[in-house]
């Protein structure tokens, strides 16, 4: 009998193909090496046909040279942190594309001479908070704060609530990040309940500014209290505000997550927020206060160490100056229209997949707003539907992540664009076909 394997093509042959030939152009040849040798040895194997060879080829190649993948978030959390956070607003995108290349991001073109770098970020988000003396951008949160540690406070304390020294994920915690520059903290009160007379007594000659650190992950509730920025500002220290999400101004749907006007017109000296949250842009750390404050950050040594690239500069500017970003989308979607989304779907899908529509409670996540709910809508499916929608076979099928609640998979559309719908349709179709193998 004559043994398949015979007609296995050689590498070379493959490799020759046109379109794997157009792929390697693309993406690399190491890339479409190691994609070939793989499907040859599944045909070895006797998982494929040797007709089959190229066609599996082509529909596993990847659409760019990277392991990630683009992933529809309906996990039903708006800023998720494992899948990046705020995804970028198509104007956003479109900047990167123009900044990717050589572009003018620390060169005045009408002189011809050095510029600021990124000034036209700044000047954009100075724009939008005009009560700001000055603004200016580092990597991110984290970043800012450290940078306000070394510049403010270099051979001081910090005087910081007990209630607020925060754990900011993967183990990282604020009180450990200030002192891992130098900067001593002095805590005041008690892990639920601070007074005004806590800060007051703990100021002394050595210390650089008293921290607000809003706990955006966590919400302590009973017996509180704490001392808001509008008080703290009345001491004879300057009052840092790290309000953490990013919110730019005060949000309807959030009525009690701190934003940076309103934390300035309270009298702090600088607020710290983040990029890539409530903000909507890439991940950065926005430092925004009073001018010669932000100036004495911007041009202290340490702040060359925690410099943003040209890509993130122009991400932000068109992320303030362009149109609504995906996240501020997400909260402003009516429930209804949700439903009715989820309806379209579920009809879409056919009659012999089990899914329904179904009510659900999204989160802001990101380090926002914690507690709050968000009235949404899903599609449920089987538990077992879970899996298959993260891990789809082709790349022409969009990865999926939903989360899993009482043994059914939920797709929560709060932060599904409209427009990735279709996409949704097809992930399901083909996750049930998968199922239906295993």
């Amino acid at each position: 009998m004559d043994d398949p394997r015979r007609w296995i093509p050689r590498t070379d042959h493959v490799l020759a193909e046109p379109p794997v030939r157009a792929a390697a152009a693309r993406l690399g040849d190491r890339l479409v090496k190691d994609l070939v040798r793989g499907v040859l040895q599944r045909c070895r194997d006797g998982e494929l046909k040797p007709d089959d060879v190229v066609a599996t080829i082509v529909a596993e190649l990847p659409p760019a040279a990277t392991g990630m993948r683009a992933v529809i978030n309906g996990t039903g959390v708006i800023v998720h942190t494992n899948l990046g956070r705020a995804p970028l607003s198509p104007a956003a995108r479109s900047a990167i594309d123009v900044a990717a290349g050589a572009t003018n991001v620390e060169l005045d073109l009408t002189s011809g001479r050095r510029a600021k770098r990124g000034q036209s970020a700044v000047d954009a988000l100075e724009r939008a908070v005009p009560v700001a003396g000055g603004a200016h951008v580092v990597n991110n949160g984290a970043a800012a704060l450290t940078l306000a540690a070394r510049a403010m406070a270099p051979e001081g304390n910090i005087v910081l609530s007990r209630g607020e020294m925060v754990e900011i994920g993967d183990g990282f915690r604020i009180p450990e990040l200030l002192e891992s520059v130098g900067t001593r903290i002095r805590e005041v009160g008690t892990t639920n309940r601070v007074r005004f007379d806590d800060y007051r007594d703990a100021i002394d000659e050595n210390t650089g500014f008293v921290l607000k650190v809003h706990t955006s992950n966590f919400t302590v509730r009973g017996f509180t209290a704490e001392v808001p920025v509008s008080q703290l500002s009345g001491l004879d220290v300057p009052v840092v505000a790290d309000i953490g999400s990013g919110l730019l101004t005060r949000h309807p749907r959030l009525p009690h997550e701190p934003d940076v006007t309103t934390a300035l017109n309270d009298g702090a000296a600088l607020v710290i927020a983040s990029g890539d949250k409530l903000f909507g842009g890439p991940q950065a750390g926005l430092i925004f206060g009073r001018q010669a404050v932000v100036e004495r950050l911007r041009r202290h040594p340490f702040a060359r160490a925690l410099r943003v690239d040209k890509l993130t500069l122009a991400a932000l500017e068109a992320s303030v100056a362009g149109p609504q970003p995906p996240v501020a989308a997400a909260l402003s979607r009516d429930v209804a229209a949700l439903r009715a989304r989820a309806e379209h779907i579920v009809s879409a899908v056919g009659a012999h997949i089990p899914a329904r529509v179904v009510e659900s409670n999204a989160a802001v996540g990101g380090g926002g707003a914690p507690g709050v709910d968000l009235d949404s809508a899903a599609v449920a499916l089987p538990a077992a539907f879970a899996g298959a929608l993260r891990t789809p076979g082709s790349h022409a099928i969009p990865a999926v992540m939903a989360h899993v609640e009482r043994d059914r998979t939920l797709i929560d559309l709060i932060a599904v664009d409209p427009e990735d719908d279709q996409r949704v349709i097809d992930a399901i179709i083909a996750a049930a076909a998968e199922t239906s193998h295993t």
